[in-house]
C-alpha cells in the first residue's frame, strides 16, 4: 500500500471491529457514511487474504454499480497508486493482488453471469430494491473459499422501498442493532445501523433539508431516512392516510339490505391476483354500529392468490378455478359475481376473434367490466382522499376489513416509486392497491344485494 492514512469515521471502526465470521447488516438512515465503509470493508479483505480474496459487489441497477465504483476508485487510488486500475467493460478491478467485481442483478435470468462463480466476501447494496429474497438468497451459494479465510455476505440498505418489508423482517426487527442473531439460514449476523449524524463529513443541517425536499411532504418517509426508524416507514405512499385505527373494520357476517355491493379484481397468474367485495354505504349505519357516511366504501372480503411469505409471486391458477373460488366468496355474502376489474382483462392480443381473459371469467360465471383506469395518479389520489376521510361523519371513506389479510400485508409498506413520488412502486406487491384502486374510481355498481 502507499503511505497514505485512511481514517475511518467511529461508526466505520465500530463496524470493522464486528468479527468477520458473522454477516453484516448496514441499515439505517440515508448519509451514514455505509458507502464508504462497505469500501473499507473491502479493501481490509484484500489486504489481509491477498491473492485468494474475491470480492463481489451486486446492486440491482446499473446506476447503483457506477455510483459505488467512483467510491471504489478514489479509496483504491489512495491505497494502492497507480498500481490499481478499472476495466470498466468487465466491472472489475485490477489491484496489485486480490478480485474485486461488481456486478448487476436484477433477476434470476441476471444471476446466470454469476452462477458457479466463486467468492470469498459478497456485498449486496441498497437490498430493498429487491421486492422479494429470492435472487439474494442464491447469491449465497457462490460463497465458497479456503477454510482459513471467514466468509461473508455484506447487505446495505435503507428503509422504504419495495423490499422494505421482508428486509425489515429479517434484518431489523429479529435483534437489537449492534447483538448478533441468526438469520434464516443459520448464519450469525449483526445489524449496525447509522443515520448521517454518525457521518463527520457532512454538513447535518444542510443535507437534512435536502432529506426534507426529496421526502415531498411524507413525514414518516423523511423519519424513517433520518432516523433510520423501520417501524415507521411501513409503506411511505400511504403513509398519513392508512390507519388501521380509523380504516380497519371487523368483519361484518352479512350485507345490510340497501347496500350495493360489487366486486374489484386485479388479474395475475405468475404474479398474485387479487379480488375485493365491495359494499357502498346509503348513507347509514353499519352491522357494527358505526355510521358511514353516503358513498363510503368497505371491503368487506378478499380473495388473494399470493404464496405465503411471498407478496408478489402468485400460484398459478387457471381462470376457472379463480372464477370457481370468486364465485364461493360471493356466494357466502349470497350476492352475485360481478364488477369491475383490470382493463388489460378485455384486451384481445391474439386477434380480433379471440377471447379475452374476461370472456373467459363470463363463461366460468363471473362477469366484470372495465374498471376505466384513467391515470394512475387520479386514481391514487382518490384511494389516498378516501382512506384519510375514513372515520368522518360527514365525508364518505374507503374502510378495509381486518379479513383482507393480503392487503393489510401489503398496503402499510408499499413504497412510492423512486421515479416519481406521487405514484406507486409497480415492482412491489401492489395487487391489493390496484385491485382497491379499481373499486375506488369506479362509479357505476351494477349490482345491489339482494337475498337468494
Amino acid at each position: 500500500m502507499t503511505g497514505e492514512v485512511i481514517e475511518p469515521t467511529p461508526y466505520q471502526a465500530r463496524v470493522l471491529s464486528v468479527p468477520e465470521n458473522m454477516d453484516l447488516f448496514l441499515g439505517g438512515g440515508r448519509g451514514g457514511g455505509k458507502s464508504h465503509c462497505k469500501a473499507l470493508l473491502i479493501l481490509r479483505h484484500v489486504e489481509q487474504y491477498r491473492e485468494r480474496a474475491r470480492v463481489l459487489y451486486v446492486r440491482k441497477t446499473y446506476k447503483g454499480l457506477s455510483d459505488f465504483e467512483l467510491v471504489l476508485r478514489q479509496l483504491f487510488s489512495a491505497a494502492y497508486g497507480s498500481a490499481a486500475s478499472y476495466n470498466a467493460s468487465e466491472h472489475v478491478f485490477r489491484l496489485p493482488y486480490g478480485y474485486v467485481e461488481l456486478a448487476q442483478v436484477d433477476s434470476f435470468s441476471a444471476y446466470d453471469k454469476v452462477q458457479g462463480r466463486s467468492f470469498t466476501l459478497i456485498l449486496v447494496d441498497e437490498i430493498t430494491q429487491w421486492p422479494t429474497p429470492q435472487v439474494v438468497d442464491l447469491l449465497r451459494s457462490n460463497l465458497r473459499g479456503p477454510k482459513d479465510i471467514p466468509l461473508r455476505t455484506v447487505f446495505a440498505g435503507n428503509p422504504g422501498g419495495a423490499g422494505h418489508q421482508w428486509v425489515a423482517s429479517r434484518y431489523v426487527l429479529a435483534a437489537r442493532a449492534w447483538v448478533p442473531f441468526q438469520t434464516n439460514a443459520g448464519r450469525p449476523c449483526v445489524h449496525a445501523p447509522s443515520t448521517f449524524l454518525d457521518n463527520p463529513h457532512l454538513d447535518g443541517a444542510d443535507y437534512r433539508q435536502q432529506l426534507l425536499a426529496a421526502c415531498a411532504g411524507d413525514e414518516e418517509l423523511f423519519r424513517a431516512w433520518t432516523e433510520g426508524d423501520w417501524a415507521v416507514a411501513r409503506g411511505a405512499f400511504f403513509a398519513g392516510c392508512l390507519s388501521p385505527e380509523r380504516c380497519a373494520v371487523d368483519r361484518w357476517k352479512e350485507v345490510p339490505t340497501g347496500w350495493a355491493t360489487f366486486l374489484a379484481h386485479d388479474f395475475g397468474s405468475s404474479s398474485p391476483s387479487a379480488t375485493y367485495l365491495f359494499a357502498r354505504s346509503p348513507g347509514v349505519a353499519g352491522p357494527d354500529g358505526h355510521f358511514y357516511p353516503r358513498g363510503s366504501l368497505i371491503a368487506l372480503d378478499e380473495l388473494a392468490t399470493a404464496r405465503p411469505h411471498r407478496p408478489t409471486e402468485g400460484l398459478g391458477w387457471t381462470v376457472p378455478r379463480l372464477a370457481e373460488a370468486i364465485r364461493d366468496m360471493t356466494a357466502h355474502w349470497k350476492v352475485r359475481p360481478s364488477g369491475v376489474a383490470d382493463d388489460g382483462i378485455f384486451a384481445r392480443a391474439r386477434g380480433h376473434s379471440a377471447a379475452t381473459i374476461a370472456d373467459e371469467f363470463s363463461r366460468s360465471g363471473v362477469r366484470f367490466c372495465p374498471a376505466g383506469k384513467g391515470s394512475r395518479k387520479a386514481g391514487w389520489e382518490r384511494m389516498r382522499t378516501l382512506l384519510s376521510q375514513a372515520g368522518s361523519m360527514e365525508k364518505p371513506g374507503l374502510y378495509i376489513s381486518r379479513a383482507c389479510d393480503y392487503a393489510w400485508d401489503t398496503l402499510p409498506v408499499l413504497p412510492r416509486d423512486p421515479r416519481d413520488i406521487e405514484d406507486v412502486d409497480s415492482s412491489a406487491a401492489d395487487h391489493a392497491a390496484d385491485a382497491l384502486r379499481y373499486g375506488v374510481i369506479w362509479k357505476r355498481p351494477s349490482v345491489t344485494q339482494r337475498a337468494w
